[in-house]
């Protein structure tokens, strides 16, 4: 019961994050350079489809770019990848 409680309250989170994040009160540069912890084993690409005006097409895009797996978590991403990704958003 306890690990279903604690599964909940992750997703509840990670919901509220991805309504911050189509509101734009908060940003997906600040949300990768320092990750909450509920957010760490989320997808990259779930992640960038809440951010506006991103969707499908343009995630993968963004990704290939960057050289992540669509199916790469938050947690998972190197310094690299993690940079390549900032930089590119923030154009």
């Amino acid at each position: 019961m306890d690990a279903l409680r604690q599964a909940n309250g992750i997703r509840t989170a990670r919901a509220k994050l991805k309504r911050d994040l189509k509101a734009g009160r908060v940003t997906i540069q600040d949300l990768l350079t320092d990750p909450p912890e509920f957010v760490l084993t989320a997808k990259v690409f779930d992640v960038l489809l809440a951010v506006p005006k991103y969707g499908r097409v343009k995630a993968n895009r963004v990704l290939n770019q960057c050289r992540i797996s669509p199916a790469k978590t938050i947690g998972g991403l190197s310094e690299r990848q993690r940079g390549e990704l900032v930089s590119l958003l923030r154009r």
